[in-house]
């Protein structure tokens, strides 16, 4: 049976916009033996599964620093302390990135981005019946190109390596996992 390592020691040692940098020391229950670890601590994000009523995906494109590419994406982003639910979190960056609203947000599923480094969860939340009603309320650090997916196509797009960011992938499969189980099939 696999057991928990005991922490010695925990000290942030460095704090950055987005997130922070923790160190821990913790003893290997095997072998006794302290290790170091460093996790980085994020809060919680959400990614929106977004639907028209004619059955498109509403998504983004972005630029992204870390790849220095232009990624096809859900909406979504970080879950920030006035927002009371992942969901209420969703909906919010749903109307802040593309101005659409929709019926009442459901829960798909969580998971964590990376449990070997980092310490967040990131709730995938599907909206549908989506309509535009607003005008984008972009983060000062966001650029982004409303696109509507037609359900079909995802499928051949992360084929294609079109959508390629991994938490996305893992959004449309909870998705592709939801409508299996709503249609019986």
């Amino acid at each position: 049976m696999i057991k928990p390592w005991p922490a010695i020691r925990s000290a942030v040692v460095g704090e950055y916009r987005v997130f922070q940098v923790r160190q821990d020391t913790k003893l290997s229950p095997r072998t006794g033996t302290p290790h170091d670890f460093f996790v980085i601590e994020s809060v919680n994000w959400v990614n929106v599964i977004a639907v028209t009523r004619d059955e498109r995906l509403i998504m983004v494109e972005q630029f992204r620093h870390g790849s220095g590419t232009t990624e096809l994406e859900v909406p979504g982003g970080m879950i920030d302390h006035e927002d009371d639910t992942p969901l209420a979190a969703g909906a919010r960056e749903l109307r802040e990135e593309t101005g659409y609203e929709g019926d009442t947000p459901l829960v798909l599923g969580q998971v964590y981005p990376n449990p070997a480094i980092m310490s967040n969860t990131c709730f995938t939340v599907l909206v549908r019946n989506c309509e535009q009603k607003h005008g984008t309320a972009f983060d000062h650090t966001e650029d982004l190109t409303t696109r509507l997916v037609p359900i079909g196509e995802i499928q051949d797009l992360v084929a294609s390596g079109r959508i390629r960011h991994s938490m996305m992938i893992v959004a449309l499969y909870l998705f592709e996992l939801w409508r299996k189980r709503v249609s019986g099939s």
